[in-house]
């Protein structure tokens, strides 16, 4: 047997997005489960394989039996691969031989997050409201973000078996005469308005700009999604502090209507660059109200407990969780 056969296989994980890749390697043993996590800016590469490289050769893995589990986000189904925000483009057998890689595998950042949860501990997530996680049974989680990712985690023996779609495209459903009226100023400016027309960064902004229409804000100014979470945290504006209101209210409502949809009621979890920024807000406003009024079967997401995930590093950890337990 040579020395590569015999040696013990290093697998790279990565999640990759529009501004930054972090790669790091799978340890079972170091805490967080990865280590030697190295960050690289997307703008200053031509490419993927240019970056792992590096990384590779950082790492001094040269020669070594590699496999690589990549977070992207991007669809991932086809060999060709054409990323969203970055003007990558390439094979995923080409990048497996050019690497020299023994396995490659890629899967969408939010099926990485979903991942991520099993092994999330106490310290990386916060828990609003009451419920208790029944274990064994689904798990769902959404992201307010860039836009509004949504996965899904069914148990299959021992096993997670990650669902993902496109739940943040979904037709958003008004509750109240303000929600409604939010619903009748985006239908003068979008044709169908779906939950990420509201639950996502610029989601925000639009809920703004329609509460600023309806109560008649004299302030005409226009104001990014940082500007109106920052005045309305802080009273500054009555109407970014609405706005904020409005946004935790439908945030808990679509959560509450994943936990219905896949009887949810391991947890219902959200992530995303938004929502851990003000916490302690989310946990003042009608949310967890909103997530369990289901009427009949409000029940079900009663049970279901809701956690906002704090882990600076969800995508890294649902990759090294993806690679072991492939």
């Amino acid at each position: 047997m040579t020395t590569q056969q015999s040696e013990s296989l290093t697998r790279i994980i990565a999640d990759i997005g529009g501004t930054n890749i972090r790669l790091a390697i799978v340890d079972e043993q170091a805490d967080g489960y990865y280590r030697n996590i190295s960050t690289y800016k997307c703008a200053d590469y031509a490419g993927l394989a240019e970056v792992l490289k590096l990384y590779i050769s950082e790492q001094q893995l040269e020669g070594s039996r590699l496999s690589a589990c990549l977070a992207i986000a991007c669809p991932v189904d086809d060999d060709l691969i054409s990323m969203t925000n970055l003007p990558w483009q390439f094979s995923q057998s080409a990048l497996k031989e050019t690497l020299k890689l023994e396995s490659l595998t890629l899967i969408n950042d939010y099926t990485a997050i979903a991942m991520a949860i099993p092994l999330l501990s106490e310290e990386q997530k916060v828990k609003i409201g009451d419920g208790e996680a029944v274990a064994g049974k689904p798990i769902s989680v959404c992201g307010p973000g860039t836009g509004l990712g949504v996965a899904n985690l069914i148990p299959v023996g021992d096993k997670w078996h990650c669902v993902s779609g496109e739940g943040g495209h979904v037709d958003y459903a008004p509750v109240g005469e303000l929600e409604i009226e939010i619903l009748r100023f985006l239908n003068k400016i979008k044709q169908r308005v779906s939950y990420e027309q509201l639950l996502s960064g610029y989601g925000l902004e639009q809920v703004y700009q329609a509460v600023s229409a309806i109560k008649q804000n004299p302030n005409t100014e226009k104001l990014s999604a940082q500007q109106v979470s920052e005045r309305g945290l802080s009273n500054d504006c009555e109407y970014c502090n609405l706005a904020l209101n409005v946004f935790c209210r439908v945030l808990g409502a679509f959560a509450g209507n994943l936990a219905l949809t896949c009887n949810s009621v391991g947890g219902v979890y959200i992530a995303g660059g938004i929502v851990p920024r003000f916490v302690d807000f989310l946990k003042s406003t009608a949310f967890r109200e909103r997530f369990e009024n289901k009427g009949r079967l409000s029940h079900i997401p009663r049970q279901a407990p809701t956690y906002v995930i704090t882990e600076s590093q969800p995508g890294l950890l649902g990759a090294a969780a993806y690679a072991m337990q492939s």
